[in-house]
């Protein structure tokens, strides 16, 4: 099986590289069916969230080289974009497809979003047409051991997440939230998070803006805040002491002057903002301005360390479990290399079977007795089965091959 895997991620690359190659919505199927034309490219899955944009194909004849071309291309990405990219095959590339599933390669150690998205990306590939048995098969068992370890070890305890950071980000800001106004921009599931843990440390008023005004007051519904369209948000940034955003927008939500005016109509009272969407939802030159406090997804990386001491153990077990689930997996997988060979051995055998025992029926028929008829048949089914491998070991012996004398005996079961 030719698995490999071409991505970048917050380990390769900041995010002002990791949102030029991040795909959303319609995006990710376009891109899956551009993938199935490549050559080389036989199956295909694609995994894009705000810390990775990472391909898993099956291919062959340089078809990883023609998904680089692609995606340099597509995204019109400078040469030096290379430098951020990492490639893993076979093996390598089951292990990171596991550690990804179990949030052992997050920003945040063991956190569960992640194979939620993944789950999403398996289904869009479906949904594509670029999944064949090879990738469908990897992936159903790359659920059964995310399901596993996190069964088995403590490493979704004491929960830690991108939306709990920026949270615990912005009280460092304020004594309190009661008095404090959040303004949240998108409704997906980190904004629903956020809003959560807001609400949970009594925040005083509570906005939600998304593009999708129905969604936004579902959401807001849920947490007693009160919900408006994207188109007026700017109207809302002069009330907001605090701003988190994450959308699946391909380009900035707010502007520099948004924020510039908002901050002018504040009077200058600070404005904590933390942006956890990639590609970002604020224009990067607003952390210029004064009294305006920008956080980006790359930023909580440094608080989020310093909350994972609880996990490193479960981690440990973890990644030992792990190794166990990739060595019966790689097993299984070498054991299918074998699988033609058995059909075919079943094939003779049985055809071998149907013609001694027609013979025997005939046999039968001229009046022979079944005792004698059975006793034909089994010693001539016996001398068939053994006719190749006798040959093939008197030749063996003939040419003093012990290695394949030894592995008769091994294959069957024969003492010495």
């Amino acid at each position: 099986m030719p698995l490999q895997i071409l991505g970048l991620n917050h380990n390769t690359a900041p995010v002002e590289i990791r949102e030029q190659v991040a795909f959303a919505g319609d995006e990710v199927s376009r891109a899956l069916e551009r993938l199935a034309a490549l050559d080389g490219v036989e199956e295909a899955l694609l995994l894009s969230t705000c810390n990775r944009t990472e391909f898993y194909v099956i291919s062959k004849d340089g078809g990883r080289e023609h998904l680089k071309e692609w995606l340099h291309d597509d995204r019109q990405l400078g040469d030096s974009f290379a430098e951020s990219l990492f490639t893993l095959d076979d093996e390598d590339a089951i292990r990171h497809i596991f550690r990804v599933a179990c949030g052992l390669d997050s920003m945040v150690l063991g956190e569960p979003q992640i194979l939620g998205q993944l789950k999403d990306a398996f289904r869009y590939a479906q949904e594509a047409n670029t999944l064949g048995s090879n990738l469908s098969r990897l992936f159903q068992h790359t659920f059964a051991v995310a399901k596993k370890i996190r069964t088995d070890t403590e490493i979704g305890a004491s929960p830690v997440s991108v939306a709990s950071t920026a949270v615990h980000l912005a009280q460092q800001f304020f004594a309190g939230f009661k008095k404090h106004t959040a303004l949240l921009v998108g409704a997906g599931v980190t904004i629903e998070l956020v809003a959560k843990h807001l609400v949970s440390h009594d925040i005083g008023r509570l906005f939600v803006a998304n593009r999708s005004i129905d969604r936004a007051q579902e959401l807001a519904g849920q947490f007693g805040g009160f919900a408006l369209p994207l188109s007026e948000i700017e109207g809302t940034l002069s009330e907001a002491d605090i701003l988190i955003t994450s959308t699946a927008a391909t380009e900035p939500v707010i502007t520099t002057a948004q924020i510039a005016s908002a901050i002018k109509a504040r009077k200058r009272k600070p404005i904590f903002a933390c942006d956890i969407a990639v590609p970002r939802d604020i224009e990067a030159s607003a952390s210029d301005l004064a009294d305006f406090y920008l956080y980006t997804i790359d930023d909580l990386d440094k608080v989020i360390l310093q909350s994972q001491g609880n996990r490193e153990a479960a981690a440990v077990e973890a990644h030992r479990l792990l190794d166990d689930e990739i060595r019966r997996y790689a097993a299984i997988e070498r054991s299918k290399q074998v699988a033609p060979i058995i059909a075919t051995l079943r094939d003779e055998h049985e055809a071998l079977r149907k013609q001694v025992a027609k013979k025997a029926r005939k046999r039968m028929a001229k009046g022979e007795s079944a005792e004698d008829a059975i006793e034909f048949a089994t010693a001539s089914l016996m001398k068939k089965m053994l006719h190749k491998p006798s040959v093939a070991l008197r030749k063996a012996g003939e040419a003093s091959d012990e290695k394949m004398i030894e592995s008769a005996r091994k294959l069957f079961g024969l003492d010495d």
